[in-house]
């Protein structure tokens, strides 16, 4: 009896011993884990810098601007043309009432005219001014339409993001590459970690979105909540995230850099705080963040079968 029964508890002391090694091997080998992910984060950063090094920063707002950035696309030089062009339009309208105006008071006060005419109608004027006005919008349309079309026509593209609006973030994919991350706004004390400036605290984000120069981008754009926009005004585009809803601009950079944007729609409270970066790279170092993308970022094939009909 007494044998069986250290038996018994040896076996128990076997059991218990099995126990706590096994815990402590699946403690180790989390620690581990945790070691090797801090290690990875610290180390994604420098290797992102490494492939973005030496990009000039070019889509940026400067203190006390009142002009456009610099356009990198062929739809932003149209933009930049047209408002151009409408502002000439528009000055010399506005000269021309405020001449107007001058001269009837000038004119037609009561001490240079106490005796005014009276008449109710004048055919002449009152064809000009429907015709001019018609004339005139009819010379905006000729260019603006041209313009417009050219935007929602969007022409055979060389990559396809999808940017998708979070309160108060923007989350990207890489359909055709498998690769989706998040991009979130740095911190004051993170801007150098990524290569980032202190003048650049509300515009800079962790993960930038990223473009190889001289290729046609097709960007579809909706939200996940509320309605926001993404806009890059160096680019020329800037497309409503609705939920529901995908909507899609292009774009073609023709110079390597860094582009700034915001959303631009408001979207609750913390909209002024979800900034957009889009770098600017070559074919080259595209396919090597690609690679670094494809083992940093979630893939988007994850393996995993909802349902399946045979």
């Amino acid at each position: 009896m007494q044998i069986s029964g250290f038996k018994e508890l040896g076996n128990n002391m076997k059991i218990i011993n099995g126990y706590y090694i096994r815990l402590a091997a699946e403690k180790m080998f989390f620690i581990a884990l945790l070691v090797v992910s801090f290690i990875q984060a610290l180390a994604s950063p420098a290797k992102a810098n490494e492939i973005f090094s030496g990009l000039e920063t070019i889509g940026k707002p400067s203190p006390g601007g009142i002009s456009f950035q610099p356009p990198v696309t062929e739809l932003a030089r149209d933009i930049n043309w047209l408002d151009q062009v409408l502002f000439w339009i528009i000055l010399i309208i506005s000269l021309f009432v405020v001449g107007l105006l001058a001269y009837a008071a000038i004119k037609f006060n009561r001490k240079a005219n106490p005796t005014p005419r009276i008449f109710t109608h004048h055919p002449v004027l009152e064809v000009t001014w429907t015709v001019v006005p018609i004339i005139v919008l009819v010379f905006i349309g000729v260019f603006s339409l041209p313009m417009l079309y050219k935007q929602m026509e969007i022409p055979e593209s060389d990559l396809t993001i999808k940017a998708i609006g979070n309160q108060w973030y923007w989350s990207y994919e890489y359909p055709e590459h498998g690769i989706e991350f998040d991009a979130i706004m740095l911190a004051k004390d993170e801007l150098s970690d990524y290569g980032y400036s202190q003048d650049e605290y509300l515009l800079a984000t962790d993960n930038p979105v990223v473009v190889p120069v001289g290729s046609i981008v097709r960007m579809q754009v909706t939200g996940a909540d509320v309605i926001h926009a993404w806009k890059i005004p160096s680019f020329g585009v800037h497309t409503d995230a609705m939920p529901g809803r995908l909507n899609e601009n292009w774009f073609k950079a023709e110079k390597e850099g860094i582009y700034f944007g915001q959303c631009s729609e408001l979207c609750g409270m913390a909209h002024a705080y979800m900034p957009i970066v889009v770098k600017v790279i070559s074919q080259e170092k595209f396919e090597q963040w690609l690679d670094f993308a494809s083992k940093e970022f979630a893939s988007l094939d994850n393996g995993i079968e909802l349902a399946r009909v045979d």
